[in-house]
């Protein structure tokens, strides 16, 4: 894992209510069906709603949660910010300026790191288009982005709930989470638990509450802890920090710290090379079956875009070109 700089703060420090919408700029090509469709596969029920080519979710700030609608098209990707929960995810009911103020400015920022809108696809496709393996992928897919993440300890807990299990499983592990232990917010979402909260309820009640095994209960209040207790998840003390921090809680390995190195930290260089999806994926280009240790040795020709490789060959998996 390359050092990558901090990628998310936990709560953005605006100290007033924002509302205002602001058009984000990205190179095209853009993949709005894969953006919708992968934002659409990792909603957590009752926290984000994805509706057509919107996105709703809660971000946090100072003041509170602020209500953030993305509508996410081919030709432009357009954010309403409404920091006091009045509007509605279309715009109605906020009163704020139609201009950024500098104070807004962060949160724009994350949104396009959470949709990797600073990616250039032409340097990808210069990069990975004549490749063997990944280069016809990369030719037919062009606007792929590589989803980061908005809330850290949100991602890493979701990560956890979706260690060997399908992703629709995990989003309604998500969500019996998020409906024991959220609370009400703007938009009629619900805010996703605190760390402390979590580590406060304790691993059988959280067993409990999301039907999970001992195991796994005791992984996430684990994390909870280790987060309440102060472990940085913005990758402030750099890359290798991060990874051994999560490596040293209980139930947490290679695929779960790879995996938010990709989403979380941003290493656009990172890679998942435990990942059974991948492997599978892989092994089909190739025509033999893969291990962990092939497929990581395959990676390195993929540098310094092995993350946008690995998206490749997850899409391909879940629908052909």
């Amino acid at each position: 894992m390359s050092d990558a700089p901090p990628a998310v703060p936990t709560t953005l420090a605006f100290t007033a209510p924002l509302a205002f919408t602001a058009t984000l700029a990205f190179t095209a090509p853009l993949d709005a069906a894969a953006v919708l469709g992968n934002l659409r596969a990792h909603a957590i029920p009752g926290a984000e709603i994805v509706d057509g080519e919107r996105h709703m979710r809660l971000v946090a700030t100072a003041s509170g949660p602020a209500l953030v609608t993305i509508e996410v098209t081919s030709d432009a990707v357009l954010a309403t910010i409404d920091g006091d929960g009045a509007g509605d995810g279309d715009g109605a009911g906020i009163d704020g300026p139609a201009t950024v103020t500098p104070s807004g400015e962060p949160l724009l920022q994350l949104l396009r790191r959470w949709l990797d809108l600073d990616q250039d696809p032409a340097a990808i496709v210069a990069a990975l288009g004549d490749d063997p393996v990944v280069g016809s992928l990369v030719r037919a897919r062009p606007g792929l982005r590589v989803l980061g993440s908005i809330d850290p300890f949100e991602t890493a807990t979701m990560t956890v709930l979706g260690q060997q299990v399908s992703l629709a499983a995990a989003r309604t592990f998500g969500g019996r989470l998020l409906a024991a232990f959220g609370v009400p917010g703007p938009g009629g979402l619900t805010v996703f638990p605190e760390p402390g909260v979590l580590a406060a309820a304790g691993p059988d009640a959280i067993r409990q509450a999301v039907g999970l095994t001992g195991a796994r209960a005791r992984s996430l209040h684990s994390l909870a802890a280790a987060v309440a207790d102060g472990m940085p998840l913005d990758g402030s003390g750099g890359a290798s920090e991060f990874r051994s921090s999560l490596l040293a809680l209980p139930g947490i390995g290679p695929w779960t710290a790879d995996y938010l190195g990709v989403r979380v930290l941003g290493d656009r260089d990172g890679f998942v090379p435990g990942d059974l999806v991948l492997r599978k994926a892989l092994g089909a280009r190739l025509g033999r079956e893969i291990t962990a240790q092939e497929a990581e040795a395959a990676s390195e020709a993929w540098r310094p875009y092995r993350a946008h490789a690995l998206l490749q060959l997850w899409t391909n998996a879940a629908y052909a070109p």
